[in-house]
């Protein structure tokens, strides 16, 4: 029988070979998420950006750098998470993803979690949160607090990159969110 490390590295070959929408014709690399098959966290953003089309690897640009940084101050380790996203080629030009291009990468997100089976699930700005929990909710009026869904706990804040991007107020709710996460997964483990 196969490990979940090693259904979870099956699962990301399939999506380097993927051609369910047309973001594979234009994409370097798919991008399938890393981190450890046993995570007890798990970050999904919106999509690859350049570098990480580039690269073939999640959260590799300064979204990304901010992102780690933010894990490294709560003291996770790399066992401890797995970082991915919704989509997983690059839309161009680092567009809105599509509603047609995140159903198609949605079995993929699905059946990660499911391997993963982490304690807590941490959506990234507003199409994790929609794609992941539900379409109608927003990102600022849903973020710091845990929703759960379907038996999993979502904890949603604020994508990195909207910080980056001349948000740095959100920066400290963005902070304190992640400094909840210690926290919740004390509470959440079994």
């Amino acid at each position: 029988m196969a490990t979940a490390a090693q259904i979870l590295e099956e699962l990301a070959e399939e999506i380097r070979r993927c051609r369910k929408c047309h973001l594979s014709e234009s994409r370097l690399h798919a991008v399938p998420g890393e981190g450890s098959a046993t995570a007890r966290v798990m970050f999904v953003g919106e999509a690859p950006g350049q570098d990480e089309d580039e690269q073939g690897r999640p959260f590799v640009g300064r979204a990304g750098k901010l992102l780690r940084e933010l894990i490294a101050h709560i003291g996770l380790e790399q066992g401890d998470y797995f970082i991915g996203n919704v989509l997983k080629c690059r839309p161009p030009g680092n567009r809105n993803p599509e509603p047609t291009e995140i159903a198609a990468c949605q079995p993929y997100l699905s059946a990660q979690l499911a391997v993963i089976k982490p304690l807590l699930v941490v959506p990234l700005g507003n199409f994790a949160l929609q794609a992941l929990v539900n379409p109608k909710l927003a990102i600022s009026k849903t973020r710091g607090r845990v929703v759960s869904r379907e038996g999993m706990n979502f904890f949603p804040t604020y994508h990195p990159a909207a910080i980056l991007r001349g948000s740095a107020s959100l920066k400290g709710d963005l902070i304190a969110d992640f400094e909840k996460i210690p926290q919740l997964l004390l509470e959440l483990s079994p």
